[in-house]
């Protein structure tokens, strides 16, 4: 193993994913957190999925976008789980040189996914609320489906920069990735080469992925509030701050999470790991809970798909 540990890329073939530093006798315990948090992910997401594809009155734009949010969630978070709970029983804790690469792709392509997608809807919420009586218009199925294939296109862009560049570097200090999955910022510190460059152009990048969809957001909640706010009667307003107080729900845990990990310094190694642990697992197991639990539309479907299941029963 000496050799791999001082060679470059080319001659790594796996890794060693170190996971959270914790004893043994908490293995157990982290292996059935992470266990019940995949297991909601997998019901509330696909659920989720269910109900918006079955029940004919959520066949408008927000659903639309809910539903591709459900199936981003679920994927992403099936690129880690998996893999980390595998290794609270593993003794090598390895994973391939290409499973690293697939994760770090996958993973990228849809994290930066969600992000576009969450701009999206903020915008379907905008013309939803100050635009009432163009909203057919506005949000067309064309439109959306565009929305929506943009987000995927600009994940898919962002993820081959991403893993190509972390996959150019030398890795010659270690195998061992300060992680539970494969990331880049533990990746970057197995390697000798010289990272002011990446750093820089790691960085442009976050700033073109997060600037404008935080702008989009932001601008759009900006015009909603102002809208609101004329609204005279209580009822109006409440009505139309309870269409967005989810969607706001998602927006704040994943971004909160993201900023949090990306401004803690290298040496708290274990805190970045508990950041990402929120937006890789806690957030696409939330979101479903957050959109069914605050929203009548989604309930009440999920009433009617339960009592046909029971009649059926």
């Amino acid at each position: 193993m000496g050799d791999r540990g001082t060679s470059n890329h080319s001659g790594v073939t796996d890794f060693i994913l170190v996971g959270f530093r914790v004893g043994p006798e908490l293995h157990i315990l982290l292996f059935l957190l992470f266990l019940f948090m995949y297991a909601m992910i997998l019901l509330g997401n696909i659920g989720m999925m269910t109900i918006i594809m079955t029940d004919p009155r959520l066949n408008t734009p927000m659903y639309f976008f809910l539903g591709n949010l459900s199936f981003i969630d679920l994927f992403y978070s099936s690129v880690v789980a998996p893999k980390a709970m595998s290794n609270f029983w593993t003794k090598s804790k390895s994973i391939s040189f290409s499973g690293c690469v697939a994760q770090i792709f996958l993973f990228a392509l849809f994290i930066v996914a969600e992000g576009f997608l969450l701009a999206a809807m903020a915008y379907d919420r905008f013309i939803a609320i100050c635009n009432p009586l163009l909203y057919s218009v506005h949000m067309s199925t064309r439109l959306c489906a565009q929305l929506v294939a943009g987000s995927y296109f600009c994940g898919c862009i962002s993820s081959v920069l991403q893993t190509s560049m972390t996959f150019t570097l030398s890795f010659c200090a270690s195998r061992a990735i300060d992680h539970f999955y494969c990331d880049t910022r533990p990746l970057q510190r197995l390697s000798c080469s010289d990272l002011f460059i990446h750093k820089i152009v790691s960085f442009s990048l976050a700033s073109v992925i997060i600037l404008p969809t935080v702008i989009v957001i932001v601008v759009s909640y900006m015009y909603i509030v102002s809208t609101v706010l004329k609204i005279r009667s209580t009822e109006g307003r409440k009505k139309a701050f309870s269409t967005c107080s989810s969607h706001l729900g998602v927006v704040s845990v994943l971004y909160g999470a993201v900023f949090f990990m990306y401004l803690t310094p290298n040496r708290f190694p274990e805190l970045s790991k508990l950041a990402s642990l929120c937006y890789s697992l806690v957030t696409p197991m939330l979101n479903p809970l957050i959109y069914s639990l605050r929203n009548k539309d989604v309930k009440d479907a999920l009433s009617k798909l339960l009592e046909k299941k029971k009649s059926i029963l």
